[in-house]
């Protein structure tokens, strides 16, 4: 066949579709204006449908009344003066009259008769009989029933009606309202947290009261020539309390309260989120003096032109807008805004400057002290058993933040009421900081190899640990498995470490490996296992700082990397390495010695302490959990703790 003839043959076969095809909607086309045309008459139709009586019902009626009729109108004025009629009701609107005899039954139903136009004669007699008659009319119950068949299906067209109005409406006052501030506004803010209820952030507090007296007496640093700051940006980690501290504010100083999150801001169209910061404030100097708070600020204002290609235009107009009601040629007299973030590295530094965010306020993890305190608010309003140091808590719970503490008692508290205690005791505080710092507890392995290679695991990390005098004291081992741990070995340090030694970097490597080292000895190099694969990346990191950022290696003092940002977080793109490939070798080699003197210091101690090591073991194993207390002691009982301080190359 040649090229002409497939082309028409494929023309004519898709014809064929496209003619199948519209063979085939122009039916379903028809049967839905048919069904339009359907409803739009049933609607109109129903009506005359209930209002009129059937044909069939017009003949049942009429063959019924025939039947039940044994009287005609001659009949009816026969009996009218013979005086056999005890009473009549006439109904005008059908014509019809209703006799009841003399002598009949009560439940006897009343004859039927047909009445004429002019009925004159039929009322004098029964007048002249002292007949009862009287006029009886269907007229209103059959208006009534009319009334209520029309309104069947005009109350659905109303309802329908009004329906699509209040769409049109709603969807007006949205556009006429999408540029408008979405900010919470309480004339006096009610949150119901002060001063007193922040706790373990005394430096921060201290700086923000001033801002409470700001507001409230504004002329105490007037007349000295002070300028009430405008911005005061709240820094630290997530849970530290930022957000409740800006409550405590506005709890405190009693002016009207503005609150918004930064993501509020933007939108999808460019402007709206200018729009909103002008509109918000706007309302805030109607207001004033009043607090603006503005949480999670690092969603709007994150550096411009960051990333590749630029920045998003609708951000980086929200973020101009910003700026400029801030501090640009219209002052804010009595506007103060609070600003919370845990990047305040991606912030512009035009949003940072003096005359904006004047003071940045740091919040950071509480000390012991704070803790202490924090677990004194938290712990009001729960039932804590006597027994229970809130002190020994603060100890155990280094690295916690306020919102960490409020979990961890909320945690004992839900585990207190499962086990159908009146109080909260020590049981349920041990086992909620287990949860909170390791996950959920799983089922405990049955007695097995892998519960025996488990158990050298984490006794190898908790007696290299123990052994070392610069590491961490133990605080508890344990073979159940918590989240996606099989086992696991707690250290809790004595005290508050803001710096940490070379020694105890070596100490903390070296234990780390102790794990890895004891499945070794024991079992031998080809039966090592994965579980070391968490460990073996802590160390080489941990290792990689002291040589890269620290200096803490034989390069000398030097800081050759950097923490990285990522891309589209205001940082460079390139990741420039700022030494040579000779360097870079020097690094990797330094590292790997770290890493393998840590490692056969390891091995030697636990070859040093092999039967304490195998003592230890068979106890896990049998209990399954061994607190801090007791490890160490048998430590003591069974060997000498020796000054195993590494030798570190110099």
């Amino acid at each position: 066949m040649t090229n002409l003839g497939k082309k028409a043959l494929v023309k004519r076969q898709s014809s064929k579709r496209v003619a199948w095809v519209d063979a085939l909607a122009k039916p379903a086309l028809r049967l839905r204006s048919v069904t339009a045309a359907g409803i739009a008459a049933s609607l109109i139709m129903l009506p005359g449908i209930f209002g009129s009586t059937p044909v069939l019902a017009q003949k049942a009626e009429s063959t019924s009344s025939t039947s039940s009729t044994s009287l005609n109108y001659g009949d009816l004025l026969k009996k009218a003066k013979a005086g056999e009629i005890q009473k009549v009701e006439l109904d005008e609107t059908e014509q019809l009259a209703r006799v009841y005899l003399k002598g009949q039954k009560e439940n006897t139903p009343p004859q039927q008769v047909r009445l004429l136009a002019q009925n004159t004669e039929l009322i004098n007699i029964l007048k002249d009989k002292n007949v009862d008659f009287g006029e009886v009319s269907s007229a209103n119950s059959r208006a009534a029933v009319g009334l209520l068949i029309n309104l069947m299906w005009i109350l659905p067209l109303v309802a329908l009606m009004l329906l699509f109005l209040r769409r049109s409406t709603n969807a007006s006052s949205q556009a006429m309202n999408f540029g408008k501030s979405k900010a919470r506004f309480q004339m006096e803010a009610k949150t119901g947290v002060k001063f007193e209820d922040v706790a373990g952030v005394e430096e921060a507090k201290e700086d923000l009261e001033e801002v409470v007296t700001f507001l409230k007496q504004p002329e105490r640093f007037t007349a000295v020539g002070a300028r009430i700051p405008k911005g005061v940006l709240l820094i630290g980690p997530p849970g530290t309390g930022k957000t409740l501290l800006a409550k405590a504010i506005a709890g405190e100083a009693g002016v009207p309260f503005f609150s918004i999150s930064g993501s509020e801001f933007v939108e999808m169209f460019v402007g709206v989120g200018a729009s909103r910061v002008r509109d918000l404030f706007k309302k805030a100097k109607e207001n004033a003096p009043c607090l603006i708070f503005i949480d999670e600020i690092d969603a709007v204002g994150r550096q411009r032109g960051a990333g590749i290609g630029g920045g998003n235009d609708e951000r980086e107009q929200t973020l101009n807008q910003l700026l400029t009601e801030m501090d640009g040629f219209e002052g804010n007299t009595g506007i103060i805004i609070i600003a919370a973030t845990n990047r305040p590295d991606v912030l512009d530094t035009a949003l940072l400057r003096p005359g904006r965010f004047d003071r940045q306020v740091m919040v950071d993890p509480p000390d012991l002290k704070g803790r202490l305190e924090i677990l004194k608010v938290h712990a009001r309003n729960k039932k804590i058993d006597p027994s229970v140091s809130l002190e020994a808590i603060a100890r155990r719970t280094p690295g916690f933040t306020g919102a960490d503490l409020a979990n961890l008692l909320n945690e004992a508290a839900i585990l207190t009421a499962r086990r159908r205690k009146e109080a909260v005791t020590i049981l349920e505080i041990d086992a909620a900081v287990d949860r909170v710092v390791a996950g959920m507890e799983g089922t405990a392995l049955v007695d097995s190899k892998s519960k025996r290679l488990i158990a050298y695991h984490e006794v190898g990390h908790a007696l290299v640990g123990t052994l070392l005098k610069d590491h961490d004291p133990v605080q508890k081992v344990t073979l159940i498995p918590r989240g996606q741990a099989l086992g696991l070995t707690w250290f809790t340090p004595n005290e508050e470490q803001g710096l940490v030694s070379r020694s105890q970097l070596k100490s903390r490597i070296t234990a780390t490996l102790g794990g890895r080292a004891a499945e070794e000895i024991v079992f031998g190099k080809p039966e090592v296992t994965t579980g070391a694969s968490n460990d073996l990346q802590q160390v080489t990191g941990m290792a990689r700082q002291m040589v890269t950022r620290f200096g803490m290696s034989e390069l000398g003092p030097l800081s050759l990397e950097n923490q990285s940002g990522e891309v589209f977080l205001g940082r460079d793109w390139m990741n420039k390495s700022d030494y040579s490939e000779e360097i870079a070798a020097k690094i990797d080699s330094q590292v790997r010695e770290i890493v393998n003197n840590s490692y056969i210091k390891a091995k030697e101690l636990l070859e040093e302490n092999r039967i304490v090591l195998e003592r230890l073991v068979d106890l896990l194993i049998e209990e399954e959990t061994i607190e801090g207390d007791s490890f160490r002691q048998i430590v003591v009982d069974n060997t000498q703790v020796a000054d195993a301080q590494l030798a570190v190359p110099h």
